[in-house]
């Protein structure tokens, strides 16, 4: 799963996927392609998102990518 901790914190929080758009001035269909990796996320837009809802992790935990399996 793309950003499986971001996503995570979503579901314990509450926040929908309308919120980080809303909150980054985009439509809810370029926020969703967004959290499926099928456009970047910039650094920016990581920041912003981390400090209006989730302050107390970091943007590594965050925006980790969780598709990457161990050999």
């Amino acid at each position: 799963m793309t950003f499986g901790n971001l996503r995570a914190e979503m579901a314990r929080n509450g926040i929908k996927t309308r919120n980080l758009a809303e909150l980054l001035s985009m439509t809810h269909e370029n926020m969703r392609l967004k959290l499926l990796g099928q456009v970047k996320i910039t650094i920016p837009e990581a920041e912003i998102i981390r400090a209006a809802f989730f302050p107390d992790c970091s943007i590594d935990y965050l925006f980790a990518d969780t598709d990457k399996t161990a050999v």
